[in-house]
């Protein structure tokens, strides 16, 4: 990747996490504690055109694997599990790798790896299923009561768990659709894309 590559992968990086604050802030003022669940479903939906630019502007494969790494890396410094690093590496890199095979123009190929990339924002969550016990230490840890505890804790289950995943597939499905559609009506014509 060249430095020009690098600075849009940057830029492009900071609003995808920004927006991944933004539905944040959504899905807890939404579903109060139990919004996390959601987390990476709305985040999906919202960021769909920030992907779908840059991957238009930088048809290089890594770029959308640092995007993910970005979010990946805050996340996990900022005292999440590592599951958050694993999984901004995983998914990222594999939708890079559809992207890339799929000669990046190719909407089913963008479609897919939009798909793949959004559930990398899974990392912070999937704990809540996999490591209850370690999740529940860690939030009495940051000096969360036993009331936001059992409120997050009521709607894990295994049901919630697919709907989450679901929910993802459909959020991804959606905000790509919206962002190529954005991409096709308005970018192209300006030349941004």
């Amino acid at each position: 990747m060249t430095v020009a590559d690098l600075i849009n992968v940057g830029v492009f990086g900071a609003v995808y996490f920004a927006l991944v604050g933004v539905a944040a802030l959504a899905s807890m003022a939404v579903f109060g504690v139990a919004g996390n669940i959601l987390l990476p479903a709305i985040a999906a939906v919202l960021a769909g055109p920030v992907f779908m630019l840059m991957v238009a502007r930088v048809r290089r494969f890594g770029a959308i694997t640092l995007m993910g790494l970005m979010l990946g890396l805050f996340l996990f410094v900022s005292g999440h599990f590592a599951t958050s690093l694993v999984t901004a590496i995983v998914f990222p890199l594999a939708a890079d790798c559809i992207a890339r095979f799929g000669a990046w123009r190719r909407p089913w190929a963008l479609m897919l790896s939009y798909v793949v990339f959004s559930f990398g924002c899974t990392g912070p969550i999937l704990p809540l299923w996999m490591m209850k016990d370690a999740y529940i230490a860690s939030l009495e840890r940051k000096g969360k009561d036993a009331a936001y505890i059992d409120a997050l804790f009521g709607a894990v289950n295994g049901t919630t768990f697919v709907v989450a995943m679901v929910a993802i597939v459909i959020g991804a499905l959606v905000g790509g659709l919206f962002g190529m559609r954005l991409m096709r009506r308005h970018f192209l014509k300006a030349a941004v894309a």
